[in-house]
């Protein structure tokens, strides 16, 4: 059974920092490209970043210096550093395989003063 639970979610003041984790079981988590996508409310489900299984990594242009994705595949754990954060990055956050075969529950980041 695959199973991909997000945590590290939360409230935070614009310019704060969060990171995000996803922590996955039932893949060969060393070997799957992996990518967190987020969703605005009555917006749809966009990419944020995505890492590859060797480590080639991609972000979309809103996050380019501010976010970072990284792995750890002895912990098969997948992270993104959310730094100098905006209001407009308050969305639900999913982790996810590159294919989108498996998704997360997804975390809710809330950026407000």
């Amino acid at each position: 059974q695959v199973q991909l639970v997000e945590s590290g979610g939360g409230l935070v003041q614009p310019g704060g920092s969060l990171r995000l984790s996803c922590a996955a079981s039932g893949i060969a988590f060393s070997v799957e490209s992996m990518a967190w996508y987020r969703q605005a409310p009555g917006k749809q489900r966009d990419l944020v970043a995505i890492i590859t299984w060797n480590n080639d990594i991609a972000y979309t242009d809103s996050v380019k210096g501010r976010f970072a994705i990284s792995r750890d595949n002895a912990k098969r754990t997948l992270y993104l550093q959310m730094d100098t954060l905006k209001p407009e990055d308050t969305a639900v956050y999913y982790c996810t395989t590159a294919d989108q075969k498996y998704w997360g529950q997804g975390t809710q980041v809330t950026v407000s003063s």
